[in-house]
This record gives C-alpha cells, sequence and structure tokens, in this order.
C-alpha cells in the first residue's frame, strides 16, 4: 500500500494528495512535521520536506511534489487516458510544467510559504525552533502579492477551458492546491477576480478535493467558505 507522509495544511502535499486522488490512489497518510527532523523521515527524504510518497518495498521513497507528480505520470498516466493529468505532446507538457512550477516555486515563495508557516506552522513549532507569534509584516506581505497571482489565474482561464489548455491537468491541482491551504487560513481575496473564484470552484468541487475540504487542525477554524462548493 502507498504511503504519503504530509503535513495537512502543506500545499505541496494536498496538490500530491489530489493527485493521488484523481489516479484513483488511496494512500495511508502519515501526518509529518518536517520541522521536528525526526530521523527515520530524514532516511526517506534528507531534505526533511513534505511530501514524500513511498509506494512498494522495491521502490526507493519519491521525495517533493514535482517528482512525486512525474513519477505517477511515468507510472500510472497510460492508464488515465484522456483524463491524463500531464498532455502527450511536448508543448503542452512544458506548459503544464511552467504552471506547475509557477505555483508550486513562484506562488510558494511569495503567498503560501509565508502564510501556513506564520500561521499554522509557528504554532506547532517550540519557541527553540522558531515557534511564537506569526510575523505580521510576513502575512501583510503574502496577502498583497496574492493578488496578482488570482488575476493571472483570471487571465488564463479567460482564453482556457483550464489554466494550461482545454483540459485538466497537474497545473490546476497544483494551483487549487496552494489556494486551499491559504483559503483555510481566510486569506484569498476572493472579490480580485470572478474568473480565478469561477475556475476555483470548479476545481474545488471534484470529488478528489473531498479529503482535502475536511481537513481540520486542532485549535484552528477554516474560513467560513473553505468547505461551501457555492461559495
Amino acid at each position: 500500500m502507498a504511503q504519503l507522509y504530509h503535513h495537512p495544511l502543506c500545499p505541496h502535499s494536498r496538490f500530491i494528495r489530489v493527485a493521488l486522488s484523481e489516479y484513483g490512489i488511496e494512500p495511508e497518510l502519515i501526518e509529518e512535521r518536517s520541522f521536528e527532523r525526526r530521523h527515520e523521515f530524514l532516511l526517506l527524504n534528507p531534505a526533511a520536506t513534505t511530501p514524500v510518497l513511498t509506494d512498494g518495498a522495491h521502490m526507493p521513497a519519491v521525495p517533493g511534489a514535482g517528482i512525486i507528480a512525474e513519477y505517477l505520470d511515468e507510472t500510472r498516466g497510460l492508464a488515465l487516458g484522456p483524463r491524463r493529468l500531464l498532455p502527450d505532446d511536448p508543448a503542452g507538457r512544458v506548459e503544464v510544467r511552467r504552471l506547475m512550477d509557477w505555483f508550486n516555486v513562484k506562488f510558494f515563495a511569495e503567498v503560501s510559504q509565508w502564510l501556513v508557516n506564520e500561521k499554522v506552522y509557528k504554532r506547532q513549532m517550540p519557541m527553540t525552533q522558531g515557534g511564537g507569534a506569526p510575523d505580521m509584516e510576513l502575512v501583510r506581505a503574502a496577502r498583497a502579492n496574492i493578488r496578482y497571482h488570482m488575476r493571472y489565474i483570471g487571465w488564463l482561464t479567460g482564453s482556457r477551458n483550464w489554466l494550461a489548455g482545454d483540459r485538466m491537468t497537474y497545473a490546476d491541482l497544483a494551483a487549487a492546491a496552494h489556494l486551499s491551504s491559504v483559503d483555510f487560513l481566510g486569506d484569498v481575496p476572493w472579490s480580485e477576480d470572478e474568473a480565478a473564484k469561477h475556475w476555483y470552484a470548479r476545481v474545488k468541487s471534484r470529488p478528489s478535493f473531498r479529503g482535502i475540504l475536511n481537513d481540520r487542525l486542532p485549535g484552528m477554524t477554516p474560513s467560513p467558505v473553505y468547505a461551501d462548493l457555492d461559495f
């Protein structure tokens, strides 16, 4: 049975959880607080980052959202036929990978990393590891940065059916996963772009999203629209 080491609010973990669900795979979920740097987890991924997928005794651990996505396409992609999450043509694959990088690297560096770290991880960390109250300057910067990302999503969906083209791909799942983490915290300005909101509602309504919409953290209440499909 596949196992996924993850954190419930880690956007990269959420991306892979949704992707696995689209593939019809229900892994055993193992919550990992990567900042604890457990010895057993470091043996799986010396970088001490989530997610990490284990997929049977004869496969080494697969670390990182991008690597896991490529691994899933290589091992299961053909079986999905027209629902494959990476296109068959090279140009289409380039565009999906470009947008995966946009959200998993750029959006993360400018928005979701800071909001999740300051509002979630620091609550769970001891003071000796940097825990404590959130740095509100970083939170405000992330809230400002997200606005142009929303407009970019709106611009993409204004001329395409999905972010990377005519059908849903990894690009949509990556973008929606990062937004879902931020939406849990109530920091997505849904009024910024109506097209972006409409696109997210389509992804959010998919059965593969149900698992993360049910996520809860002790002592934290998600935003009122977090699990609302008609927000």
